[in-house]
């Protein structure tokens, strides 16, 4: 899936909204959604945790858009670190909940089925479809280094104990990868 707005719109949007422009943000929504929504999606597994987290990223772009500089890298990569960021609490929270649970009561550790309904397939399937494509262009090790980091929420320390590697071996498989991802995803 493409975002429907180039980089510079995107930028343009952003920056009306840290001024306060409310149809910025419904234009920037409606260009950049249906990206982030996959990717919280494939993270969470679970609808309502993607669309909470979903409007909580956009949440975060109404406060935090001023903030925001090109020069830094480009919009749609702030949006999905944006996301992603708030996944990976949800993530958190969910795990700490769990074992907080199993010490209450040690049957309760059992994970709910998180697999997606057939409904929810159909949902994400679009935009997993490009994400897909654009990951399958990585090198095996480019590929499992940024699922494990952006997926699985894994440190770089954490990525470089599992992969057996330097720590700034596992940096760089992650940087290009993410590198080639981005060039993928905005054609």
């Amino acid at each position: 899936m493409r975002v429907d707005a180039p980089p510079e719109k995107l930028i343009e949007l952003i920056t009306a909204i840290g001024h306060g422009d409310q149809d910025a943000l419904a234009s920037l929504y409606d260009a950049t959604s249906p990206i982030l929504y996959g990717l919280l999606l494939r993270m969470l597994r679970r609808p309502d945790w993607a669309q909470e987290a979903l409007q909580d990223c956009y949440l975060r772009v109404w406060q935090r858009a001023e903030t925001y500089t090109p020069d830094k890298g480009e919009p749609i990569a702030w949006l999905i670190g944006n996301a992603r960021y708030r996944a990976l609490d949800i993530l958190r929270s969910a795990r700490k909940r769990l074992v907080r649970d199993a010490d209450e009561d040690p049957i309760a550790l059992e994970l709910p089925d998180l697999a997606p309904s057939p409904e929810d397939r159909a949902v994400e399937s679009e935009g997993l479809a490009r994400l897909n494509i654009c990951l399958r262009g990585l090198s095996e090790v480019q590929r499992k280094s940024v699922l494990l980091a952006y997926y699985e929420g894994y440190s770089h320390q954490e990525l470089s104990a599992a992969m057996n590697a330097p720590l700034g071996t596992v940096k760089a498989w992650v940087r290009r990868g993410l590198a080639k991802l981005r060039e993928c995803l905005q054609r």
